[in-house]
C-alpha cells in the first residue's frame, strides 16, 4: 500500500510538472528542480569499497546531494567481500528501499543482487562499474575505454620505442576489462610494428596496493629493462613507483593511473608519474542521485546510448574523462577545487609554484 500511495504521488507531480529533458553531455538528466522531488524516497547504495580514495569523495557527494532533494540514503560497504555485498543488498531491501544504487565487487557474481532486486519490485542503478548479464536498469561511469585510450597515448608521446608493463585491475572488475581494451586500442599498431614490447603484464586482486609492488619488485630483481607502466588506478601507480623508487627509477620510468588521488597529483607535479586521469566525481555522484530519484517517480531519462552487459543492452549514461599533467593542473584538478594547489604542490619549492591568475 505504502508503495502504491507513492508511485500514485509521483504520478500526480508528473502531471503538474513537464520533465526538463537531458543535458548535452551523454544524455544525463537535468535534476530535480526542488527539495518536494525526492520526498519520502529510500535509496540503498551497495558500495564495494570504500579503500580508494576515490570513492569516499563519491559516498559523500552522493549522499549530500540526495538528501539536498530530500531523499533518504541507506549506504553498505562490502569491503571487497563479494558474499558480504550480497548479504547487505538483501538487508538493503528488507528497509523497503525504494532503488538500488550498487557498485559491485564482483561483475559476474553480483548479478544475484540485480535479480533479488528485481523480484522485490526495485529498479536497480549499476554506478562507475557494470554488473554483467544482469539487465540493470542504467549504469552511470566515466568512458573506460577511454580512460585506458587516454592512458596508452600519454605513455606512448612520452615512450614511443621500449619495454612496457601493465598491470591490471581487479579481474572481478568489468572495469579492468574495459580499461584493457583502451590500451590496446592505442598500443596494437606500435606492438605489431615492433616498437613496443609488452614485456609482462598481470592483474592486482581487488585492486592491491601490496600485489602491485610485490609485482614490479619481482620484475626488476630479475633485471628487467622497463621503459613505461600502466597502472590500472593510481593506488597501483603508488606502488610501481615505490618499487621503482627502491632502485633508484622512481622518475626514470614513465608510470601512468588514473582518478587523479591528492598522492598521485603530488607524484605528477613533482615528476615521478607521468599523468592521471581525472574523472570530476562531484558530476557522476550528483548525477547519480538526480537519475535514482528521477526513476522511482517513473520519469523517463531519455538515455540514448546502451551498453552490452554481455546478456542485455543496458541504458548508458556516459561521462567524458580528462587527461591531467603537470602541464594542465592548474585548468583541470586546481580550477574544480578538486585538490587545492598548496596541497598538490607541497613537496615542491615554492618558486616553483604555479601562479594564480
Amino acid at each position: 500500500m505504502k508503495r502504491f500511495i507513492r508511485t500514485a504521488l509521483a504520478m500526480l507531480c508528473l502531471s503538474l510538472l513537464a520533465f526538463s529533458g537531458c543535458s548535452a553531455e551523454k544524455g544525463i538528466p537535468s535534476p530535480p528542480s526542488g527539495k518536494e522531488q525526492g520526498a519520502s524516497i529510500k535509496i540503498g547504495y551497495s558500495m564495494g569499497s570504500t579503500v580508494q580514495e576515490r570513492w569516499l569523495r563519491d559516498r559523500d557527494i552522493f549522499v549530500a546531494r540526495a538528501k539536498e532533494l530530500g531523499a533518504e540514503v541507506l549506504i553498505q560497504n562490502a569491503n571487497n567481500d563479494n558474499e558480504e555485498q550480497m548479504k547487505q543488498v538483501r538487508y538493503l531491501i528488507e528497509q523497503g528501499i525504494d532503488i538500488l544504487v550498487i557498485t559491485p565487487h564482483d561483475a559476474e557474481a553480483s548479478a544475484e543482487s540485480v535479480r533479488l532486486a528485481k523480484r522485490a519490485g526495485i529498479r536497480v542503478i549499476c554506478y562507475d562499474r557494470l554488473i554483467r548479464n544482469a539487465g540493470a536498469d542504467l549504469y552511470i561511469s566515466f568512458d573506460n575505454v577511454k580512460v585506458g585510450e587516454l592512458k596508452a597515448k600519454a605513455l606512448l608521446e612520452k615512450v614511443p620505442k621500449g619495454n612496457y608493463m601493465i598491470i591490471k585491475g581487479a579481474p572481478t572488475d568489468y572495469n579492468s576489462f574495459m580499461l584493457y581494451q583502451g590500451y590496446m586500442n592505442v598500443l596494437r599498431e606500435p606492438v605489431n610494428k615492433g616498437d613496443i614490447k609488452i614485456i609482462y603484464e598481470t592483474s592486482a586482486r581487488d585492486w592491491a596496493y601490496e600485489e602491485a609492488f610485490s609485482y614490479v619488485e619481482q620484475i626488476l630483481e630479475e633485471g628487467a629493462d622497463i621503459h613505461a607502466i600502466i597502472a590500472a588506478n593510481d593506488t597501483l601507480a603508488h606502488a610501481a613507483i615505490e618499487a621503482l623508487s627502491e632502485k633508484r627509477l622512481a622518475g626514470e620510468v614513465a608510470v601512468v593511473g588514473q582518478d587523479a588521488d591528492l598522492s598521485a597529483c603530488q607524484r605528477v607535479v613533482e615528476g615521478t608519474q607521468l599523468m592521471t586521469v581525472y574523472k570530476p566525481i562531484d558530476k557522476i555522484a550528483k548525477a547519480a542521485a538526480e537519475a535514482a530519484i528521477r526513476m522511482v517517480q517513473g520519469e523517463d531519462l531519455k538515455v540514448e546510448e546502451t551498453i552490452f552487459d554481455g546478456t542485455f543492452q543496458v541504458p548508458y549514461l556516459r561521462l567524458d574523462p580528462i587527461a591531467v599533467t603537470k602541464d594542465n593542473m592548474m585548468d583541470t584538478i586546481i580550477k574544480d577545487g578538486f585538490h587545492r594547489l598548496e596541497d598538490i604542490f607541497i613537496n615542491v619549492p615554492r618558486e616553483k609554484w604555479p601562479q594564480i591568475p
